[in-house]
């Protein structure tokens, strides 16, 4: 399994890569507003799904792209492109992310960086790697020592609440904030202590099963704001583990005081009606 999923990933990294020298020319349609797909996301969804299916005819598929296929109970997350602004504007944080799971679990995972060069993998229970080397998360334990990353959902425009009450009270606390654009990148930088946290709202699974696999084989820990485990698509904490408690302390209280104020959309002042 280990060899057809560096295989695949590989090659998908390869195929993005190709279509990453005409960016300026690659038809590019919208979900939303700001939801962007093109033909390069097309290209790699259709090319992993038909490897998977073609070894493995049984299994379930959830591709951003191509939804779900129903299978056993093997499943297969598949985000083609995770980041596809970055690759649109030719930046380099992009990533091929595959999770696979059985009956919701996860047993293998690979984040591939193709610009960079980096292969994030795990297996359940076996740990986790970074281009073969087993990695692990940092031991800081003080936000004013850390670097957290956090993003900002496409999608945010149609929510009553964004992301930016909480940006505002943890950055003045930490050393700094990163923004790659990607979920499987922040959590696979969190799993080899290039960061020590991230936290995102509405994100789907396929942002995030390869991810948190990696990260929890490397010793970190997952949860939503209040510390639970209701983590798709409304709220995703992760941490080194040894500042998840202060993370959480602090994102719930934000969260309290934010769905309790006024706020303004569409030029009326209203309620939160409560999208946590």
């Amino acid at each position: 399994m280990k060899d057809f999923l560096r295989e695949i990933i590989t090659e998908a990294g390869r195929i993005t890569l190709a279509y990453r020298e005409q960016t300026d020319t690659l038809a590019v349609d919208r979900k939303f507003e700001k939801d962007l797909v093109t033909e390069a996301d097309l290209a790699v969804d259709r090319f992993l799904v038909g490897e998977i299916k073609k070894r493995f005819p049984d299994h379930a598929v959830y591709s951003e792209e191509y939804g779900r296929q129903a299978g056993n109970d093997y499943c297969w997350v598949i985000d083609p492109i995770d980041g596809t602004t970055s690759f649109l504007h030719g930046q380099p944080f992009y990533s091929v992310s595959i999770g696979l799971k059985k009956s919701g679990e996860g047993l293998w995972a690979a984040v591939y960086t193709p610009v960079l060069g980096e292969l994030f993998e795990a297996e359940k229970d076996r740990g986790a790697t970074l281009n073969g080397k087993p990695i692990k998360v940092s031991r800081r334990d003080r936000l004013a020592d850390s670097v957290l990353a956090t993003g900002f959902a496409c999608l945010r425009r149609e929510q009553p609440y964004n992301n930016l009450p909480f940006f505002n009270r943890l950055v003045p606390q930490l050393r700094d904030v990163r923004r790659t654009g990607s979920a499987a990148i922040d959590l696979s930088y969190v799993a080899c202590g290039r960061l020590e946290g991230f936290w995102e709202l509405y994100l789907f699974e396929y942002d995030v099963a390869a991810g948190f696999l990696i990260l929890s084989e490397a010793g970190g820990q997952i949860s939503d704001f209040s510390g639970g485990t209701r983590l798709i698509p409304q709220e995703v904490l992760a941490s080194n583990g040894t500042l998840h408690d202060e993370l959480v302390r602090i994102l719930h209280d934000t969260k309290i005081e934010s769905t309790q104020k006024p706020c303004l959309k569409n030029g009326y002042t209203q309620r939160n009606t409560g999208i946590f």
